[in-house]
């Protein structure tokens, strides 16, 4: 492998892995304050706009009227369980040892 080709693999093998921690560290920490906060928080507004993005495509995907607390809990499953398969993928690819 060349260097720039591992330089690549290394990024990609810490940067995919870790995108998907941080979704999920999100995701709990929103339905945790949730829980705990008053609705009108500017805490609920904060994560709010930080896990927009993340629930947009598993809302698509769920039913039509889907509470809210259940579409953050089926992407916190969802960015956990991604998070898990990037982290197993390329733990199974390895790194070419260059001796």
């Amino acid at each position: 492998m060349d260097d720039l080709g591992l330089r690549l693999y290394l990024l990609l093998n810490i940067g995919v892995p870790l995108l998907f921690f941080i979704a999920a560290i999100y995701l709990a920490l929103h339905i945790l304050f949730a829980r705990i906060v008053a609705p009108t928080s500017p805490v609920l507004w904060f994560f709010g706009v930080v896990t927009g993005p993340l629930t947009r495509p598993v809302r698509k995907l769920m039913a039509a009227g889907s509470p809210e607390p259940r579409v953050r809990l089926v992407a916190l499953v969802v960015y956990v369980v991604l998070w898990l398969v990037s982290r197993a993928l390329f733990v199974s690819m390895g790194v070419v040892n260059r001796g």
